[in-house]
């Protein structure tokens, strides 16, 4: 039997059924484990519910959430929400990649009712300013709720898709609730470019930093605070337990992927560097199980990742490697090129490691070109960084490029931060 995406969430209703049924005896969440120094992380939904559901009280609520909205126990938050009489969840809306997580990247579920619950999922991809407006409008909520998990980088479009529904709730007169979750990168320091507003797309709506070192409660503050022309009437419900130097495995939360390429904690660490291959003809390692781990394209051998090595970059080793990626560059081909591992993440810099492969990958294999559309110019969010490489430039003159303006940005993301 051939499933669609529609049959594959039709298919698992009834189990979800027995699911939300037993959420709503059993509770809402598991007891959070302790973690570093005996303390306990709980997360913004985990302290939602354990409220009674209080900043949503008497309102009619939709989410936008995806398959990271879960329990510490991995039920789907809005499993659980919809069985809980103490709230009156009405809709979900559905990003990139679709509420239920069965489409790939571009993709999304499109409008449907949801087979688990009976709640109609309206799409929210691609869609922002009045248009988005007119979905909150239709769908009839009060309260607009995000619960997503993001990864820390720029580029990373769920944190535009919360600046859209911000700005669409804004245009609609709805209330903005939002529910943190760790920055699983760590929330120590903002690193990278910033984006120029005339670069400004869906990797990258505003100018923040590369990897931006904020969690998506502290964004949403910065949006409303910096660059929302009408500010939304906003809520944050914060974690408790967590501080800023901590790795995601640090409390042993479930690691759900946000993205179908982004499959490990591990990945999200190099992800707001490495990403920035796929502004070039090597692959980024989609098509393999470590996507943004491997890179490499044909004609590449062991040469690169020693130029790499030599380079005595601090928190990571490369290796020489060959793969043949399934899908997206080079698919059925076998490749060469490196693999980045990381044996000291609070010393690994990502973007700087992203750079310099960029430098000694064009040094390294005659092949070398840009994205004919200077897709990199997007990604890193101006000209400076496809042009100093050009004209020359080695890592530490490209990284003194940016320098300023991250102070800047530095300056600005202190007045938002909510964690030590």
């Amino acid at each position: 039997m051939t499933l669609s995406r529609r049959n594959l969430l039709a298919t698992t209703a009834a189990v979800a059924a027995g699911t939300t049924a037993a959420a709503a005896s059993a509770g809402t969440a598991q007891a959070a484990p302790a973690g570093p120094g005996g303390r306990r992380l709980r997360t913004g939904f985990e302290r939602l519910a354990d409220g009674g559901y209080a900043p949503l009280s008497g309102q009619k609520v939709g989410i936008v959430t995806n398959p990271t909205g879960i329990t510490r126990d991995v039920r789907h938050i809005v499993d659980v929400m919809h069985a809980d009489d103490r709230v009156n969840l009405t809709a979900v809306f559905g990003p990139e990649h679709g509420f239920r997580g069965t489409a790939q990247a571009g993709g999304s579920e499109g409008r449907y009712d949801d087979p688990a619950t009976g709640l109609p999922v309206y799409d929210t991809y691609l869609k922002s300013g009045q248009p988005l407006a007119d979905v909150f409008t239709a769908s009839g909520v009060d309260t607009v709720v995000f619960d997503i998990q993001d990864v820390g980088a720029r580029f990373y479009t769920y944190i535009w898709t919360l600046f859209d529904c911000m700005e669409a709730a804004s245009l609609a007169g709805k209330r903005f609730v939002v529910l943190d979750r760790p920055n699983p990168v760590t929330g120590r320091a903002a690193l990278g470019p910033v984006l120029h507003e005339e670069f400004a797309t869906f990797v990258g709506r505003q100018p923040i930093a590369q990897a931006h070192g904020m969690t998506v409660a502290e964004l949403a503050l910065l949006f409303n605070g910096e660059f929302l022309t009408s500010p939304v009437p906003l809520e944050t419900v914060t974690m408790s337990g967590w501080r800023r130097s901590e790795f995601y495995d640090a409390w042993g939360l479930p690691w759900v992927p946000p993205s179908p390429n982004m499959p490990t904690p591990e990945c999200a660490l190099v992800y707001s560097g490495t990403c920035l291959f796929e502004g070039t003809n090597l692959s980024e390692g989609r098509g393999t199980t470590r996507p943004f781990e491997l890179l490499g394209a044909e004609g590449i051998d062991g040469g690169w990742a020693a130029a790499a090595n030599e380079l005595g970059l601090p928190g990571v080793r490369f290796r020489e490697a060959y793969f043949a990626p399934t899908f997206s560059k080079f698919q059925g081909k076998t490749v060469g090129g490196v693999q980045l591992h990381v044996h000291d993440r609070a010393a690994f810099d990502p973007v700087r490691t992203g750079i310099a492969l960029l430098v000694t990958a064009k040094r390294s294999w005659d092949g070398f070109a840009w994205r004919s559309d200077n897709w990199i110019d997007k990604l890193t969010g101006s000209t400076q960084v496809r042009t100093m490489i050009d004209a020359g430039a080695d890592t530490d003159e490209v990284v003194a490029g940016w320098e300023a303006e991250l102070a800047a940005f530095r300056r600005t993301r202190r007045q938002y931060l909510l964690y030590r």
